[in-house]
């Protein structure tokens, strides 16, 4: 790379992180989540406004097509891109290192089985009968079709989610380990019929031996990091040979990470489900290198996050055939029946009253899932313009939904769960001076 073209990048990943800031603080003052305001200032610099309206100014500035270096400067925004996405997932999962415990394996399993599968059966059932043509891309696959719109109607988003609750200050909590748990079950299910749904529309006829194989290779991927990973990591943190740990606690930490991706990458398994694992397996070390974890999620926070969900935004293209009734009636439709099925599983798991609402809002935000859904089954051509520039507003309106209801709970002071003000209640009594 040139100067000129070194000098490029650091002036837009410089406009980039400003305009991130800027429009998340806003947000934040608005009481809406930092998210979505990063997703937006993501939207007013890219093809939908900025490029648009002014392609001369976007040009300049690095962004958008015109731009002089764009192959180079689309390369660094994809590295900056995942790397930022793979920091999150790596926060993500050692924050919730108590995922699946004894204590919550029930409610995860309820919340998931009714939550997910529940509103996929209805999807299968309810959408032969509905318009979908509207939506059919390119490949004019009918079958991968109706499964694209089943995972985007049952879909959980992990990165988003988290952000919302590393936003709200709530991500220790039980109930984010919860929400997140049912999240990652989702999503090893969906991605994997994702896979199915992909392969159809390459081919009239389905590759079973591959998709099968990698079902069960990301299955085994998924037991070995929860199981098996978490326990080698604990001797390793111990080691006297871990030479990395004792120079660079927090370099060692990123070892981590880039070697649960690596393995992840050769085994063609999603890349968002290691980093969590990388991080649900280094949480063990967090007692050891506490600053190490504190400076990894600082910079992480600073820096690559907030530029990851730009970035969300920055690609999209709001004007591309862009159908209202298309958007409200899928919006409505996959509210509904993800809200109602998702509180059924709560109640079957145990909860009740404003616990149910809060898991069902939770887990009804779709947010970079549902935004990668839809560019892979763009890109797949199942769905069309249209049907993109749907799945990518219901995955952001159901986000910020979710992140301003429990904002609102919050602020309110109501628990997210009913046992957390007893665990509060039981905390504080404990710490009162008891008489002589």
């Amino acid at each position: 790379m040139s100067n000129e073209e070194i000098g490029s990048v650091i002036i837009l990943l410089l406009i980039l992180l400003a305009a991130a800031h800027l429009f998340g603080y806003l947000f934040s003052r608005l009481r809406q989540p930092k998210v979505i305001g990063e997703i937006l200032a993501g939207i007013v610099l890219g093809p939908t406004l900025l490029a648009r309206i002014a392609p001369s100014l976007a040009g300049s500035l690095g962004l958008g097509a015109h731009s002089v270096y764009h192959s180079t400067i689309d390369v660094v925004l994809s590295f900056v891109y995942w790397l930022g996405l793979l920091l999150l997932m790596f926060v993500s999962g050692a924050e919730t290192r108590k995922l699946l415990s004894a204590d919550d394996r029930r409610q995860v399993a309820w919340l998931s089985a009714v939550g997910t599968l529940l509103p996929f059966l209805i999807a299968m059932l309810l959408i032969p009968f509905l318009p979908i043509q509207h939506m059919m891309g390119s490949a004019s696959q009918t079958t991968a079709l109706i499964l694209v719109i089943g995972i985007a109607v049952a879909v959980t988003s992990i990165p988003v989610i988290s952000r919302i609750f590393y936003d709200l200050k709530i991500l220790h909590t039980r109930f984010a380990r919860i929400v997140l748990g049912v999240a990652v079950l989702e999503d090893i299910v969906l991605w994997g019929v994702l896979a199915v749904a992909t392969a159809l529309a390459r081919s009239s006829i389905l590759p079973r031996a591959e998709i099968t194989r990698h079902i069960l290779v990301t299955i085994v991927y998924f037991v070995v990091g929860l199981v098996l990973a978490p326990r080698l990591l604990r001797r390793l943190h111990l080691s006297r040979w871990n030479l990395l740990a004792v120079a660079s606690p927090t370099g060692y930490l990123v070892a981590i990470l880039f070697t649960f991706s690596a393995i992840a990458a050769a085994l063609d398994v999603s890349l968002v489900f290691a980093a969590f694992l990388a991080g649900y397996g280094a949480a063990g070390a967090r007692e050891i290198y506490p600053d190490a974890f504190d400076s990894l999620s600082k910079v992480s926070f600073s820096f690559f996050i907030p530029i990851y969900f730009l970035i969300v935004g920055y690609r999209l293209d709001l004007q591309k055939n862009f159908s209202l009734v298309m958007v409200l009636a899928v919006l409505a439709g996959a509210c509904t029946v993800k809200l109602l099925s998702a509180g059924l599983g709560a109640r079957l798991a145990g909860f009740s009253g404003l616990d149910v609402w809060n898991l069902a809002i939770a887990t009804n935000a779709r947010g970079g899932p549902g935004i990668v859904l839809a560019s892979v089954a763009y890109d797949a051509g199942i769905i069309n313009a249209a049907g993109y520039t749907t799945l990518v507003l219901l995955a952001i309106v159901t986000s910020q939904a979710a992140g301003a209801w429990l904002e609102y709970v919050l602020r309110k002071g109501w628990p997210l769960l009913s046992t957390d003000r007893v665990s509060s209640m039981q905390a504080k009594t404990a710490s009162e001076p008891r008489p002589a």
